[in-house]
Formats: structure tokens, sequence, C-alpha cells
């Protein structure tokens, strides 16, 4: 499954507390642990949580070069479900895997609460360099520690329908104004064509806020600071506002039937989403086939390069794994070393940069893209990712409660900026509950 942060962000996150975060600063190191290669050849056992179905071939391949080291893979649930379970195992302190898959968005939230392993303890750092800096500057939060290793990353991209757009007399757009005028062009073509759909998505909003330029979040150790009305965030809201008050968003939820269906018949006709969706559109639209193509993400500026990411993953030691090095060299091995290709085989978008800049991945032909070189569009996107962006130390819980706060806004009660200034309400009340200082 090619894994999103939107799919999962809405269900509340159960059971899931920070407590005394207010004394807890990032862990540093803990010195002594064995060498990772060492540990390989000693051999062992290791259990990893992850949904992610290209982790067990993974698995299987280090174990074939490995001998003497066992790996249970094991699927605790996708996203927020596996992380209220996991959440639960460290907290009775027993249970817990020696690693386990973790979206960028909630990384900060297991590493404040020293659930992670630092792993600057094996020289991580050094590897900072091979990878993309999207994701690399995800698993540095707080940036005195490595927090997991990059599996996966999602530079975002316009993906659209271009038989709809070609029927209709419409180009790629390069801007979002652009993007606006093709809207409204599909729309009086006929009022069943959507340029998109949206019911309010917290992902998808942080990304675009993201690409924008905004800084809505940051956090230093337990000083978090919550701007929902800075310069990006305003940008996004106005702009997607308009979109909402032409009736120019299909009123359908992502990943819902009706949504596949939209897809599928041309009724949705864009898509500006991460590198990972195309395999979602291989196995859940195949009818469509041939009709969609790849383009870069609209930019707020023209001639602008800039993007956002949306949506990928990590795998992370577990502080409370008594395997680490051994984890590390399997993490390693996932990462950056053999096992990459095994995800690039699955449809999993890299974020090492020896994969996006390799000739095999850049001039690899789409079928479902009419023969288009997709990944060309998508590795220039991971290059041109926006940098310095931050998520909440509390982002899970933030992505689960948007709808409540934001969600009125599509149904034309209120605005996004309302949305958003609700949001921001609850996220500080939330932060200061939990031992945090926010203002």
């Amino acid at each position: 499954m090619h894994h999103n942060t939107n799919r999962i962000g809405r269900r509340a996150l159960a059971g899931v507390a920070f407590a005394g975060v207010a004394a807890v600063a990032l862990a540093g190191c803990s010195g002594g642990e064995p060498d990772p290669g060492d540990a390989a050849e000693e051999g062992g056992e290791l259990t990893v949580w992850a949904w992610d179905t290209t982790v067990e071939p993974i698995a299987e391949a280090y174990e074939e070069s490995h001998d003497g080291v066992t790996i249970e893979v094991v699927n605790a649930g996708t996203g927020n479900d596996q992380y209220t379970a996991l959440q639960n195992a460290v907290a009775a302190g027993n249970g817990v895997p020696d690693l386990a898959q973790v979206e960028y968005y909630a990384i900060p939230q297991f590493a404040i609460s020293e659930s992670l392993a630092d792993l600057s303890e094996f020289d991580a750092g050094a590897d900072a360099d091979a990878f993309a800096p999207g994701p690399w500057g995800a698993v540095t939060y707080g940036g005195d520690g490595v927090w997991g290793l990059p599996l996966d990353s999602g530079p975002m991209a316009l993906f659209y329908n271009k038989a709809v757009f070609d029927e209709n007399g419409i180009e790629a757009p390069a801007t979002w104004d652009e993007y606006l005028e093709a809207a409204q062009k599909l729309h009086e073509a006929d009022p069943d064509l959507y340029i998109t759909n949206d019911t309010g998505d917290a992902g998808f909003t942080t990304s675009m806020i993201w690409q924008a330029g905004g800084h809505p979040f940051s956090a230093d150790g337990t000083d978090v600071s919550v701007d929902l009305a800075d310069e990006g965030s305003a940008q996004f809201a106005e702009f997607w506002q308009q979109l909402l008050d032409d009736d120019l968003v299909a009123p359908i939820s992502s990943w819902s039937d009706e949504w596949y269906q939209g897809l599928g018949d041309g009724s949705i006709a864009t898509l500006t989403i991460g590198a990972w969706m195309p395999g979602n559109l291989e196995s859940g639209v195949p009818d469509a086939a041939g009709d969609w193509r790849v383009a870069p993400m609209p930019q707020w500026e023209e001639g602008g390069t800039a993007t956002a990411e949306n949506g990928g993953s990590a795998m992370s030691v577990m502080q409370a794994s008594e395997s680490k090095a051994l984890a590390y060299d399997f993490l390693e091995f996932a990462s950056s070393g053999d096992g990459v290709q095994h995800r690039i085989d699955g449809g999993g978008f890299p974020s090492t940069v020896a994969d996006l800049e390799s000739e095999d991945f850049l001039s690899k032909e789409f079928d479902y893209f009419g023969g288009q070189k997709a990944n060309e569009v998508l590795s220039e996107s991971s290059a041109n990712v926006v940098d310095g962006w931050q998520y909440l130390p509390y982002q899970v819980y933030g992505n689960s409660v948007f709808n409540d706060a934001v969600g009125d806004a599509y149904n034309g009660d209120g605005t996004i900026a309302d949305g958003l200034a609700a949001w921001q309400d609850s996220l500080i009340t939330y932060g200061n509950d939990q031992g945090f200082t926010v203002e």
C-alpha cells in the first residue's frame, strides 16, 4: 500500500498523552552500543512494525545475506492505529518492536517523548547527503538527533487527466492562477466536471502552506509556536476559498469509492499529491490508464520551482529495543542499501539521492501515463522542496482534529481562514494541556 498522511489523519488518536512532557528534553546518545556490522555478524532476532508491503521482502533479503538473523514483520495497523498501539506498548513497557515505520509528520511526537533511539550514536548523520532534503529534514527534527532513516518520500506534483484537459482545450497549469482558470473553464463546460476534490484534509492543507513558504508551526524542545495566519497560510486560505466559493471543488473525500470513481470517469480532473501516487492510480483507477499525466506542482509565482512534501515515512529504531545495533544495520540496508530497489520495484518513491538521479529511474516509461517518463518530474520536485518546514510535536493529534475546526468551511459555513484560526486555538489549548509552552 502506498501510505499517505491524509487518508489516515482523521482518526482521533485515542489514549495518547505526554506525561510530564515539560520535563522532557530530546534524548541524547546513550553510547556504548556495539558496531552495527559486528551485531549483524553475531545474528539475533528483530521485530519490525510496518504496514508497507515492501518491508517483508526487504526483511527476507536481509535474512538471506545475514545468517543467524531472524526478522518478524508485523502489521500492527496503518498510521494512527499503529501509533496508538506503539504508544500503548511504550507506556506498558513491554511488547515494543525493535523498529517501526513512522510517517514524517508523526516523528516529532515520538521523538520528544523519548520513544525513539537517537541514531547519532551510530554516526547516522554521516548519511545526510544520501537522502533528499525534505525527508532528511523530517528525521532530524529538533536539530540534535537523528530519529529514523527515510524509507520513501512524497514530493508533490500535479497529476492531471490529459484526455479531459485536451477535450476542453486546457494546458497543464504552471501557476495557481492558471489552475483557477482551468477549474473555471472545466466547470463551465460541464457542471459535473471538477478540477479536484476536497472535504478538508490536514495533510494537503499543511503541504500547500509549506509550498507557499508558510511556517505555521515551530518547536524548540517543549516551546511551541502556532501561527496559522502567517503569510503562507493566508495565501493558501484565500486562494482555496475562491475555489470553494465558486463551487469548483468536488465535495468528495479522498480515498472513498466515489473518489476512485471520479478519477476513473474524468469528473475529478487533477490531484496535487505526493510522488507515491502512481501505484494508487494504477491499482485503483486501472480503466483510466493512458489518460493521466504528471506535471510540476503549480507555482504561487510565475517561473518558480518551489514544492513541498506530502506523506511518506521513515523507519525508526525504538529506544526500548535491546538490539539497537542490529536494528540499525537492518535499517541502513532497508533505507539506503540493497533494500531500496525492492521498494522501487514495489512502486515506492525513493528518498535516496543516488536513486532519484539514476538513469534507470529517470528513464522509466510509465504505460499508465501514456509512456511519460514521470520520474523526471517527480525527482525534480524532490530537489525543490522548500526547506525549514517543521511539524508540531503533536501533529498526529493535530491532524485528527483538523476537520472539527476547518471542515465546516467546505460546507459553505464560514471560511478556511476562520477554520484555521479555530484549529490554531485547539492546537494551542491541547499543547498547553499536555505540558508544552505554546503561544
